[in-house]
């Protein structure tokens, strides 16, 4: 994992566009998928303006409200709003941001994701989701003022006139049908562009996953560092120098421990400092073999907020991802895919957040990304589902079973990859205290499913056959 923000300044990522490989897209003709849904026991109805009226513009500017037509209380954390778009490149990759909300901007989070059938006026959406710290929407009432916008990564102009969700005469607050919003994953606004339901996942998908398929698990059932085993099960501690992190610091094979937790054997990694680079001490696992690329990743991971000694505030990640090496500066050839989470903030956030990332490539001097990135500002202590999958045409991320990010296709990997986990320090200015301090990061376990898309419930069938059968560890993926 770098140590680089996933998010970058504008110029930076104006040099790098560059690299990105465009992929054709096709069009299809536009027609009205269903009429707008009836009000229901738990209706919405989104309303929609903008100020950003011109064909073209530096950034569209959604401005939203959504409104509680049933007639009990709305959790707006069950409510997904869905903006349609037609990508100004193929491979064009787009920021989100929130500029003012009633509810709060940190408690708001846009998402971007490809079509499935792309139309003459779509082919990208963009998916609003709510925090549970927004609350919830006594009948009739609606979240006031949402002022939204997103630009392209590289902000070239966008061209506004051929978006399926975007109408220049809509400068005041109105029902718009264009826009769609799910209630629990079930729709209940609006109408989508042709053969684009806005329901993902399934409301009822399948548990039982596929039948064969090839395999990595591993329930880190290990007495230490040290154990035989996990050289033999084809995993590194890490003990050599280098980044990410904070330059100086020790890469320290004794900081990955093993427990019992809940039952199960757990990894601990842990990272302690008292202030400075020589006292501070990173954990990482890796697997010795780049071989893992299309297919399901996941692994239940516990995060913390707080220290298990000493003063609190370090800017700490905490990581699950793939990746491989980058080869040279800008290589298109690279990839890596991150949960990231930063319990205290940092890269100029204040706070706690959680990243996905998909990279294209990277230049570290001077520093330069082509990326694309979800984030999600709130707490995310304690023991988190997560899965990565990733199939030909796009990388999804979940987390407890929740669709939390969707990443184009001109992110997907071309070379296998290896298989991390990490907690390192981005710098010693969240905490200068030379107090000692130390952090843990648990896994509980990994998985893997070469070239199969397993859903958040499918994984969780396969796991508990392995525990049934009483396997600890399998690893059925041929090496390249």
């Amino acid at each position: 994992m770098k140590s680089g923000s996933p998010r970058s300044t504008t110029s930076r990522l104006r040099a790098a566009a560059a690299a990105v490989v465009a992929l054709a897209m096709g069009t299809a003709g536009l027609t009205a998928l269903t009429g707008t849904a009836s009000a229901a026991a738990d209706g919405v109805a989104v309303q929609y303006r903008t100020s950003a009226t011109g064909a073209t513009a530096d950034q569209a500017e959604p401005w939203l409200k959504v409104r509680n037509t049933g007639d009990g209380a709305l959790q707006l954390s069950a409510v997904k709003v869905r903006y349609y778009f037609k990508a100004d490149s193929a491979g064009a990759a787009y920021r989100f941001a929130c500029s003012w909300a009633v509810k709060g901007c940190s408690n708001i989070t846009g998402t971007f994701g490809t079509l499935a059938n792309p139309t003459a006026t779509a082919d990208r959406y963009l998916d609003i989701g709510f925090t549970a710290g927004a609350g919830s929407l006594a009948p009739g009432a609606d979240t006031g003022d949402m002022q939204l916008r997103f630009h392209r990564s590289d902000w070239q102009q966008l061209n506004q006139s051929d978006d399926y969700s975007f109408s220049p005469s809509r400068t005041s607050y109105a029902d718009w049908s264009k826009i769609t919003a799910q209630v629990s994953g079930s729709t209940v606004w609006g109408t989508a562009p042709e053969g684009n339901d806005p329901t993902d996942p399934p409301t009822d998908p399948p548990t039982d996953p596929p039948t064969g398929g090839l395999s990595l698990f591993d329930d880190f059932n290990y007495t230490g560092s040290g154990d035989p085993k996990i050289s033999a099960n084809g995993w590194n501690v890490r003990s050599n120098s280098g980044g990410p992190g904070v330059p100086g610091a020790t890469w320290s094979p004794e900081n990955v421990t093993f427990a019992s937790s809940g039952g199960n054997s757990v990894m601990n990694l842990r990272t302690s400092t008292a202030g400075t680079a020589e006292s501070t001490k990173q954990a990482e696992v890796l697997t010795k073999a780049m071989k893992f690329r299309n297919g399901t990743y996941a692994a239940r991971v516990r995060f913390s907020d707080a220290p298990v000694s000493g003063p609190d505030g370090d800017h700490l990640v905490q990581t699950f991802f793939t990746i491989n090496d980058l080869k040279a500066p800008m290589a298109d050839d690279y990839a890596e895919y991150d949960f990231e989470y930063l319990p205290n903030g940092g890269w100029g956030e204040p706070s706690n957040i959680l990243y996905t990332t998909s990279w294209e490539t990277y230049n570290p001097d001077p520093w330069q990304v082509v990326n694309q990135h979800t984030e999600s500002r709130q707490s995310y202590a304690g023991w988190h589902d997560l899965v990565l999958t990733i199939d030909n045409s796009s990388i999804k991320y979940y987390v407890d079973g929740q669709l939390f990010g969707t990443h184009d296709a001109a992110y997907l990997p071309e070379r296998p990859m290896s298989i991390n986990f990490n907690q390192w320090l981005i710098d010693l200015a969240g905490q200068t205290s030379t107090t000692p301090r130390a952090y843990d990061e648990q896994v509980d376990y990994v998985l893997h499913v070469k070239d199969q898309v397993l859903t958040p419930a499918q994984v969780t069938t396969k796991v508990s056959a392995y525990r049934t059968a009483g396997t600890t560890f399998e690893d059925t993926v041929p090496a390249g």
